[in-house]
């Protein structure tokens, strides 16, 4: 007889281990989607039978919009890329020095 016959088998059991396991949960992923799926298609027939038309001042503010969007993009469009770098140029030398770097030796 071989000295490791005598061991027992398995893991090794603590004082603070009771042997009680705890159950798990299952998990009802499947479920709650469903039921957020159906909470979201009720929200969209309500919505969609509740629909207000725009007034007129919501209107007149879209169309305002869309103006000024406009003209924005042809204001862009109008000049080319050289035409805004000497823009910016000439912008740039306008500038007073304020933000160059000052002498740090007044000696040399």
């Amino acid at each position: 007889m071989s000295e490791y016959e005598v061991a027992s088998g398995g893991r090794l059991r603590l004082k603070c281990d009771s042997g009680i396991k705890k159950k798990k949960k299952k998990n009802n992923k499947e479920k709650e989607m469903e039921k957020i799926n159906k909470a979201l298609k009720a929200e969209e027939v309500k919505t969609k039978e509740h629909y207000v038309p725009p007034t007129k001042a919501e209107l007149a503010f879209m169309k305002q919009q869309e103006k000024l969007q406009k003209e924005k993009i042809m204001k862009v469009a109008s000049m080319t890329h050289k035409q805004r770098v000497e823009e910016f140029n000439r912008h740039l030398d306008s500038l007073t020095e304020h933000f160059d770097i000052p002498k740090v030796s007044w000696t040399k």
